[in-house]
């Protein structure tokens, strides 16, 4: 097992890239602390693990919320262990996007989940990570966070631009101290997120799209990478997607 004894938090693991980095984190061997908002979900991701259901542990918390965060990750530590893998994947988007239509109430939800969750985050795992001197925090962005995308929507891809930034200032601050801060940076991926869209894409365009284990698949290799090697930023898009 490529990650035997490894102590891993997902956030955003009730479904979609988080259940599947859960799955796999958890198959490797290990101890892996799924978190969201949902604890019907998590339980779900929990008995769908099969033989690693017992290294999944549900939590639910919300990432927006700092106090709660703070709270997780002493539990984690007390319960399970310290954290050597912190996997930032919690994220939202609304149907209504544009600049035109998006509300002020509903961009600031997506600011406070995809961006100010992942900071409360890699805040309360820091100072164990350099006591340790070595730790890897995994941000899940978006291809929308490293080109604005109408698609996306303005305040989505502004709250994933604003993870790439955090992610790669932690990842140059922190690399002296042992920690990777890696972003991931995916296309299209099939995910209830997809469900968010004022028109919703087919079963056969969904079929062409990323799915969540080749996600799972993209963490599992900056996570069993050694630690003298990192991957700042991992760019993943659908085969028939042109970027250039």
């Amino acid at each position: 097992m490529k990650l035997e004894g490894k102590c891993a938090v997902v956030t955003g693991a009730g479904s979609g890239i988080g259940r599947a980095i859960a799955h796999c984190f958890a198959l490797e061997g290990a101890h892996v602390t799924a978190v969201g908002r949902n604890a019907g979900k998590l339980e779900q991701t929990r008995e769908q693990a099969g033989e690693a259901s017992s290294r999944i542990f549900p939590h639910a918390a919300d990432v927006a919320d700092r106090a709660g965060v703070e709270k997780l990750i002493e539990s984690v530590e007390k319960k399970i262990g310290p954290v050597d893998i912190l996997v930032n994947n919690a994220g939202v988007n609304v149907p209504r996007r544009t600049m035109a239509d998006v509300s002020a109430e509903d961009f600031e939800k997506m600011v406070r989940i995809n961006l100010t969750g992942a900071f409360h985050c890699i805040q309360a795992v820091l100072p164990g990570m350099r006591a340790r001197g070595g730790g890897l925090i995994i941000n899940v962005s978006s291809i929308a966070g490293v080109r604005a995308s109408v698609l996306a929507g303005a305040g989505y891809s502004a709250s994933k631009f604003g993870l790439s930034a955090l992610s790669l200032t932690t990842g140059m601050e922190e690399g002296e101290n042992g920690i990777r801060s890696c972003l991931i940076c995916p296309g299209e991926v099939n995910t209830p997120l997809i469900d968010d869209r004022l028109v919703v894409p087919s079963a056969e365009k969904r079929a062409v799209m990323l799915q969540p284990e080749d996600l799972a698949q993209a963490a599992l290799l900056i996570a069993t990478l050694h630690p003298r090697a990192t991957i700042p930023e991992m760019i993943i898009t659908p085969t028939n997607y042109r970027f250039c």
